[in-house]
């Protein structure tokens, strides 16, 4: 406790009330104002001061003066023996409270594991609640070292049941394959413990942890392979349904950071709840890894074939300037002589003549429709010959949904470099 002690807090919490001091009655002496200074504490802290240490100076002699008791009298006060119990007691039946009991225990355990820890995992987020609950059932708070005990046991009852309940949803299949992951031995006869996108000896759980890499088909096809091995293990839709979002993400954490060899030594019951949970969130982050790598190889191609076609283009490109000016002095040419050849009279009528018109021609083509057409084209390119089968695989393992009930699409009638259909 901080040994300064504003006036304030003084009045407000060090204050006997008229109604308190009636238990005052038949003591003195030390007794006496032990006695005040226990019942002010607990009415502000909510438990009793573990000793003189825990009562700064300034509050001694406040209470010590409205007592009428020397406040050197504390120092003869028996804290912890039969007069410091006697005391408590009185306290405990005045305030409408009870010691902490082997059964309230276990009542405040079973409650804390049901009610708190199945959605919150941070100790010191359990103790409040557990304080905050002995208030409410009137139970005075057990010792620190009891409680942290409580709190321990509770967290562990609470998780022990949530992996038990996950794991009895998970099919016989799935846990062979989920026990394959890990190399735990499992039964030969099982059914398909090892899912046919995984090779023999290869350490799936290895590649299901790593990041991605950069945008390219191989990045890609690596992303796919994982997405699919995931999907493999045949996990229950609903699994995690009645799991806190902070209860699953704390298990995913835990097993991305266990090896193998240490989840083999979790009970199965918590090894399968962690694996599941791993490979639940892998899924839906490969996910959205996928739809990332596929828009980025989209914009990659479409970047990539403008730079190509500009880079074609560009040698040959030419400005014209001055393009009102031909345009009249060919408008003038032929009105003037609209019978004659076009190369006798319109062609001398231009600076430049023939090659300034088809300049003039080529710039037009640069920059209008056939340069897009050109870009298409290189786009198309790129796509069948490098990036065809990596795009078809990732659009067969994603799956596409809409809410729009109007039109109806599917990735196959959509083309690279087209707008995305919304």
């Amino acid at each position: 406790m901080d040994r300064s002690v504003e006036l304030d807090e003084l009045v407000e919490h060090w204050t006997l009330l008229d109604d308190e001091r009636v238990l005052l009655s038949g003591k003195s002496g030390a007794g006496l104002l032990g006695f005040a200074l226990l019942l002010n504490f607990y009415t502000r802290d909510g438990r009793f001061p573990r000793g003189r240490g825990e009562l700064p100076e300034p509050v001694v002699r406040s209470v010590a003066d409205q007592v009428k008791v020397p406040a050197s009298e504390l120092g003869l006060y028996d804290w912890f023996g039969r007069t410091g119990e006697r005391h408590r007691a009185q306290i405990r039946a005045y305030l409408g409270l009870r010691e902490c009991s082997v059964e309230d225990a276990d009542k405040l355990t079973s409650w804390l594991a049901a009610a708190v820890c199945e959605v919150e995992r941070d100790h010191a987020r359990v103790r409040e609640h557990l304080l905050s609950h002995c208030r409410a059932e009137r139970i005075e708070p057990p010792t620190p070292g009891r409680v942290d005990r409580i709190v321990r046991s509770a967290l562990h009852q609470a998780e022990t049941a949530l992996t038990c309940r996950v794991a009895a949803r998970i099919p016989v299949a799935g846990i062979a394959r989920l026990e394959a992951v890990v190399d735990v031995d499992v039964d030969p006869d099982g059914a398909n413990d090892v899912p046919a996108e995984v090779d023999a000896g290869e350490d799936v759980l290895g590649l299901v942890k790593s990041v991605p890499g950069n945008v390219s088909l191989e990045s890609m096809l690596t992303e796919i392979r994982k997405l699919r091995m995931v999907r493999a293990i045949g996990l229950p839709a609903g699994l995690f349904d009645d799991v806190a979002p902070k209860v699953l993400a704390g298990w995913r954490a835990r097993a991305a950071v266990e090896s193998p060899s240490h989840l083999r030594t979790h009970p199965l019951e918590l090894r399968l709840a962690l694996l599941a949970a791993l490979l639940h969130s892998r899924e839906r982050e490969i996910t959205d890894t996928l739809v990332d790598l596929l828009i980025s190889t989209v914009h990659r191609i479409n970047a990539r074939a403008d730079r190509r076609v500009t880079q074609e283009l560009v040698n040959a490109f030419k400005k014209v300037t001055g393009k009102e000016n031909i345009l009249f002095s060919i408008a003038e040419a032929a009105l003037a002589a609209p019978d004659e050849a076009v190369r006798e009279v319109v062609f001398p009528a231009v600076s430049g003549g023939e090659q300034t018109l088809r300049e003039l021609v080529h710039e037009y083509k640069t920059k209008g429709p056939v340069y897009r057409r050109t870009v298409q084209t290189t786009l198309k390119a790129s796509y069948t010959n490098h990036y065809r089968r990596g795009l078809i695989e990732l659009l067969e393992v994603l799956e596409f949904r809409s809410n729009n009930t109007g039109r109806c699409w599917t990735p196959w009638n959509w083309w690279p470099g087209t707008p995305m259909p919304g």
